[in-house]
């Protein structure tokens, strides 16, 4: 893969799940290219949504240690997105033709604001074209 990606936050929970081993192995893979490869982006918004959901929410919460330790050897290195006024203007705009939440179109926003050409995202629509963004669920 050639083009930048941006990687939407269930990718990451995936990693974690252990009932669904597909899931969980094409997940890792995804965030391994990524890492390796420095073409696949977060945002601020993917960091905050992946610490709160594995530190409350999974099965087995993260213990803080293990938080802190994925969020410095994986989340950020990948977060090139931080929050701005165009963020913020491009995600109401994204909103209102897409109809998408407004989380989710920030996710759209960010991915754009970095000439991605893919999102991977199970949550959005599969093949759903945005400007140059092609919404891919890397699952199907």
């Amino acid at each position: 893969m050639n083009d930048k990606y941006f990687i939407d936050t269930n990718i990451f929970v995936y990693c974690f799940d252990e009932s669904n081993t597909e899931k969980k192995v094409r997940s890792l893979t995804i965030i391994g290219e990524a890492l390796q490869s420095g073409k696949g982006i977060i945002s601020w918004q993917v960091v905050q949504e992946f610490l709160n959901v594995s530190t409350k929410k999974f099965v087995s919460p993260l213990k803080a240690v293990d938080a802190k330790s994925y969020l410095q050897k994986v989340l950020f290195p990948l977060c090139a997105v931080f929050p701005n006024l165009n963020i913020y203007q491009n995600t109401i705009e994204i909103q209102e033709k897409t109809g998408y939440s407004f989380y989710d179109s920030m996710i759209v926003a960010s991915a754009l604001s970095q000439d991605c050409s893919i999102l991977f995202s199970e949550d959005l629509h599969n093949g759903m074209k945005i400007e140059d963004l092609q919404v891919i669920n890397p699952f199907v």
